[in-house]
């Protein structure tokens, strides 16, 4: 089954721009479609597959800061190659 998964990752401290940068560069090099853009990262792959590097990364961004947060949808397709109709 593949998903898409939208994250904004908003750490709430002074150096949240090494945070985002780190956690982006740790999903271009997970094998799964990464794409992003000024307010957000999508990631899209076999639930399995996303899901186990979302666990792994997200917990140690986590780890990395003093107080921050993700905010996550999942959908259930791969909507990578969307584009608008109108």
């Amino acid at each position: 089954m593949n998903i898409s998964v939208e994250l904004t990752f908003s750490p709430l401290q002074d150096d949240f721009e090494e945070h985002i940068i780190n956690f982006i560069k740790k999903l271009r090099v997970s094998g799964l479609t990464v794409l992003e853009n000024p307010l957000s990262t999508q990631v899209y792959g076999d639930y399995d597959s996303v899901m186990k590097v979302l666990q792994t990364e997200i917990k140690t961004a986590f780890e990395l800061m003093d107080k921050g947060l993700l905010y996550m949808k999942i959908v259930k397709s791969d909507r990578s190659a969307y584009e608008p109709h109108f």
